[in-house]
């Protein structure tokens, strides 16, 4: 399914190159597994079974270019997650995470940057657990920004930033969308 080279996303790791598939020796039991090596933590090897479908469902494609910029157009437009109770705001912040929708993931990041803006305003701060997952949500999302754009981390936001100004420009003087 996957080739030694590939760049992929596997589960919270985050991006990670494919360096090669080795046989290894779990419980008796032989099997070749992928060896990865997340591209933003050169310390950290992790190993998966080839043909397993529980690993491989942590498995995502990396987006594109035109996926990305896609993105950033739609980004405006997306609607806040907000869930009142926490027990199901948990469940349900923690499906977005691990999966491979980005468009949640973005909706996920505007709710809760949009929420600790509002609690600011007040004098207080988010949720520790709404912390964590507006920080995991962000790391997520703009590793792969800087993977595919090939910027450094500091520019992902200055550079959604321009792009949402100047897609807003160009549909206010009708131009249509860039």
């Amino acid at each position: 399914m996957f080739s030694v080279g590939d760049n992929i996303i596997y589960g919270n790791h985050g991006i990670c190159k494919i360096e090669g598939i080795q046989d290894m020796t779990i419980d008796s039991n032989t099997r070749p597994y992928y060896v990865l090596k997340p591209v933003f933590e050169n310390s950290s090897t992790i190993y998966f079974p080839v043909g397993n479908e529980t690993a491989e469902q942590k498995v995502r494609r990396i987006l594109s270019l035109e996926e990305i910029y896609s993105l950033i157009r739609e980004m405006p437009d997306e609607d806040t997650i907000w869930i009142e109770n926490e027990n199901e705001r948990k469940e349900s912040y923690k499906n977005i995470l691990t999966g491979s929708d980005r468009s949640a993931l973005v909706k996920l990041i505007k709710t809760l940057y949009l929420r600790d803006q509002d609690l600011k305003k007040t004098g207080k701060k988010l949720h520790v657990s709404d912390e964590k997952f507006l920080k995991d949500a962000e790391k997520t999302l703009y590793d792969e920004f800087v993977f595919v754009l090939d910027i450094k981390r500091e520019e992902v936001i200055p550079f959604i930033t321009e792009q949402i100004e100047i897609n807003t420009k160009k549909q206010e003087e009708g131009d249509g969308i860039v």
